[in-house]
């Protein structure tokens, strides 16, 4: 009988230990062109497209449809210490007292980190002076606790899904 305590001795048991190479997209401190981006624009675009599909929570336009989301609203800032890129996302309610702001902040927030797979430090903001009370809503939608509490909850994380669900 083996004991899982003692060292286990079986003939051809050592295999030399192999190192696999992990993927640029594991890799915090790959470069934008290791992810697969020929450079800022590129990413820029990408994000875009990403958003541009996302549905408006009360009406059956996107957010591109309502220039909610605009491609000037993205801008790649300069990566962390550790290489991770930076993205900022600046949005524009249609009205300035919207109801469903800090909804679409959201919606865009796990629209980005669900269709990109590598790091990324993801700023979401208002653009300024467009809401009546963006200071609160942009610290909303950039806590990771709100975050986590908002999709922990059965009725919002359906209305997410619904907004954010390609059209296929």
């Amino acid at each position: 009988m083996i004991s899982f305590f003692s060292k286990l001795s079986l003939k051809n048991s050592e295999k030399p230990t192999e190192e696999l190479a992990k993927p640029a997209y594991m890799d915090k401190s790959a470069t934008l062109q290791e992810l697969g981006y020929k450079d800022d624009n590129d990413l820029r675009e990408t994000i875009y497209d990403f958003l541009r599909t996302i549905r408006d929570p009360e009406k059956p336009n996107t957010l591109e449809d309502l220039k909610v989301v605009y491609e000037e609203g993205i801008f790649v800032k300069e990566p962390t210490p550790d290489k991770v890129p930076v993205l900022r996302v600046e949005y524009n309610p249609t009205v300035p007292h919207c109801s469903l702001a800090t909804l679409i902040g959201l919606c865009i927030r796990i629209k980005i980190l669900r269709s990109i797979h590598h790091p990324v430090k993801l700023d979401i903001f208002i653009k300024k002076g467009a809401h009546t009370t963006e200071d609160e809503i942009n610290k909303q939608i950039n806590d990771k606790e709100r975050i986590a509490a908002a999709m922990e909850n059965p009725n919002l994380r359906n209305l997410v899904e619904t907004c954010i669900a390609d059209e296929g």
